[in-house]
């Protein structure tokens, strides 16, 4: 499909953090035709007064109805859970395809492909139903399944990572709340986050003989967005062998990059980059991976598998600027 041929989109929960991202996205990009966002709350509101940045991009409202029959993709952008709701209650139009955003789908059940570019390229570019990959996955599962893909992982693996406050989502509670956040940090769900189920899928996939433990402690950290992940592991290969091994498994990859120094999070702010570095200290490997957990972490690789499924060039609309400073 070229962008002589707009590619019809719809929006299902259009009030989120990754609904807001979605669609200053898409409504920038130069094959699509964003035809409606629904939300039930805010049907008949203007996109911009929930999503203020859209102040001058459109004029659209949100929709209090969809119709599934004229659109070409329709992205799902409600809580986890809801996603199979809808469609308990929506029958899918033949050929529509699907990105969804929750984790209902990632375990590929019902013909769902699992949507990390990286390693699942060539089934997203035939996916017509399509789970996107969650933050912290993303950002961990590009640390460490290079060695995986190579049979090199021979230890547990180990894992501390942090995110910015976006990632609990727009709906406030006692730990987003700006006084309890600001100048706070605080571990939670240490060795039982929810997002442990799709990286061990994809380890033993690549890895089937893998039998070690892949242990994680996230960190909810007092700044908006991004996420950096420190992941280590036993290796006898040398920081030279490792670094190697990654710009091969990721020469073809539109957005995962290895630096030669140390990264940080304003490298990869509002972009859809994942940037790693790789130190070797005594047996120990240490991956340091950032992303934007709301771009590459969700809505910016959302769109990334939406090119990849329609034909486009994986950039296409997302050549975005990192904050920098």
């Amino acid at each position: 499909m070229t962008c002589e041929k707009k590619i019809k989109v719809g929006i299902i929960g259009g009030a989120g953090y990754t609904a807001g991202e979605l669609i200053r996205i898409l409504v920038n990009h130069p094959a699509v035709e964003l035809t409606f966002v629904h939300s039930t709350s805010n049907a008949g509101n203007k996109l911009c007064s929930v999503h203020s940045g859209l102040i001058g991009d459109t004029d659209m409202v949100f929709s209090s109805e969809y119709d599934l029959e004229a659109v070409d993709v329709v992205f799902l952008c409600s809580g986890h859970g809801k996603s199979t709701a809808f469609w308990a209650e929506n029958k899918r139009p033949a050929g529509l395809k699907v990105v969804d955003l929750a984790q209902d789908y990632r375990d590929e059940s019902e013909g769902y492909v699992y949507g990390l570019p990286e390693i699942n390229r060539e089934r997203i570019s035939k996916a017509d139903l399509l789970a996107n990959p969650g933050c912290f996955a993303t950002c961990i599962q590009l640390a460490f399944l290079p060695l995986a893909a190579s049979g090199k992982l021979t230890s547990e693996v180990n894992i501390t990572a942090i995110t910015g406050s976006t990632g609990a989502g727009v709906k406030p509670g006692a730990t987003t709340h700006f006084s309890w956040r600001n100048n706070n940090v605080s571990v939670y769900k240490a060795f039982e986050h929810q997002h442990l189920i799709e990286i061990g899928m994809n380890v033993h996939k690549l890895q089937p003989g893998f039998d070690q433990a892949i242990n994680f402690v996230p960190v909810r950290g007092d700044f908006a967005r991004g996420i950096l992940a420190s992941v280590y592991t036993d290796s006898d290969m040398t920081a030279e062998e490792a670094v190697a091994l990654y710009k091969d498994f990721y020469k073809d990859a539109a957005f995962t990059f290895v630096a030669d120094t140390n990264v940080d999070l304003k490298q990869v702010v509002n972009t859809n980059k994942c940037v790693l570095s790789i130190e070797k200290h005594g047996s120990k490997l240490i991956i340091n991976s950032v992303v934007d957990n709301l771009l590459k972490g969700a809505s910016g690789q959302a769109v990334q598998n939406m090119n990849l499924m329609f034909g486009l060039p994986e950039k296409t609309g997302l050549n975005l600027k990192a904050s920098a400073f």
